[in-house]
């Protein structure tokens, strides 16, 4: 139960030392403008339309760093700072917004795979953590009930599996903006270096959240497996 604990307080310390430093990143890499001057919105429509996608829009969504892509609707939204900045980081971060824009388009397996599980890990993500409470009698059953624990391990297996497969899912996307922007010489060395600090730092993001959620299907499946012992 100690070691439990001890590990996912040092996971919890890791996101929030990876968020913090991630934000001053992307705050130190937006300062720098982007030699070309191209702004957030040019680089995507750019890289979108050098890859023949023609299909997709370019919008804006509220909030920092809350850029991300729709597939339902093909539409790549950048946040403000990204939309309308001419910086290194928001060229990287619109690149990489339209990296899973050129996923979608060329069918790429795991994007395809975390598209079909979303329905399923907006229930799981819901219920998961109750059903588990109730399973371990929290919340009111008694001693609890192993069929209930055993019904929220498996709702929270779906959502540590959606962890797990967004991990390639936004790493390929990184690989895919940081190699169009090298080839089309939208950055310089200097400035694609910053672009890929940046991109490692928000995908370090995804890497805590996995191994986190990893952590905590285990100590779960390890309270299941003992109480079935007793």
């Amino acid at each position: 139960m100690m070691g439990y604990y001890l590990l996912m307080g040092v996971l919890f310390l890791a996101g929030m030392a990876v968020s913090a430093t991630l934000r001053r990143k992307f705050t130190e890499y937006g300062q720098i403008p982007l030699s070309q001057g191209l702004s957030g919105r040019e680089v995507a429509e750019r890289m979108l339309r050098e890859n023949g996608i023609n299909d997709v829009r370019v919008t804006t969504s509220e909030g920092f760093l809350s850029d991300h892509y729709n597939p339902a609707n093909k539409t790549v939204n950048l946040s403000p700072d990204v939309y309308s900045g001419r910086s290194i980081s928001a060229a990287a971060v619109a690149a990489h917004e339209c990296g899973h824009a050129v996923q979608h388009a060329r069918s790429y397996s795991m994007l395809q795979l975390r598209s079909t599980l979303v329905p399923v890990v907006q229930v799981s993500t819901t219920l998961g953590q109750w059903v588990i409470l109730a399973g371990l009698g929290v919340m009111g059953f008694g001693g609890g009930n192993q069929t209930i624990l055993l019904i929220g391990i498996a709702l929270f297996a779906m959502s540590t599996l959606f962890s797990l497969i967004t991990l390639p899912v936004e790493y390929d996307a990184s690989a895919r903006a940081l190699k169009w922007m090298e080839t089309t010489h939208l950055t310089s060395p200097q400035e694609h270096d910053k672009a890929a600090d940046a991109l490692q730092w928000a995908a370090r993001t995804y890497l805590v959240a996995a191994l986190a959620s990893v952590a905590q299907l285990v100590y779960f499946i390890s309270v299941y497996l003992g109480r079935r012992d007793d």
